[in-house]
């Protein structure tokens, strides 16, 4: 049994909690991890753009409030929706049109280039990295290469590029 902690209103030291503790090894529940929040993240994104309402809209609906991290993510491109989809589009190989990528890839492509270009504070090996994994998981079997090749690109011109 797992004992509450002293200050869990309404529970006494030695009884059962109502519900069973969430999280590692039976701990009280835990923050999500930032992978967590980028799948809530590209899930919102996605209804987003299926619904066709902006990703505000979209965060000012749920019923449960999503983590910081994940609500900062889908606020951030919903405010540079138009940037990120211009930097996208500058750097699709082979006459590709933002428009005729599957909705999943544009949404992870949203996330990665937001993080390359404004969350200086995740590495960029991580922002790929995670948006592959996210693009593999997600998406069609050869989109984790897309989105490899393209948030590369990106990577060499938003985070690579001389200081002026």
């Amino acid at each position: 049994m797992v004992t509450p902690p002293a200050d869990d209103p309404g529970s006494a030291a030695g009884d059962q909690p109502a519900h069973e503790p969430v999280g590692a090894g039976g701990d009280w529940p835990v923050a999500p991890t930032r992978r967590e929040s980028r799948e809530r993240a590209l899930g919102l994104l996605y209804a987003a753009e299926a619904q066709s309402v902006a990703p505000a809209e979209v965060l000012a609906a749920q019923v449960v409030t999503p983590d910081p991290y994940a609500g900062a993510l889908v606020a951030g491109v919903g405010d540079h929706l138009a940037d990120l989809d211009a930097t996208i589009s500058a750097n699709l190989a082979g006459g590709w049109e933002l428009s005729r990528l599957p909705t999943i890839d544009r949404a992870v492509l949203r996330l990665g280039v937001f993080e390359l270009a404004h969350r200086s504070d995740i590495p960029t090996a991580v922002v790929l990295n995670e948006a592959v994994e996210l693009a593999k998981g997600f998406s069609t079997e050869d989109s984790g290469r897309f989105v490899n090749g393209v948030l590369a690109a990106v990577a060499r011109q938003v985070r690579d590029a001389p200081a002026d």
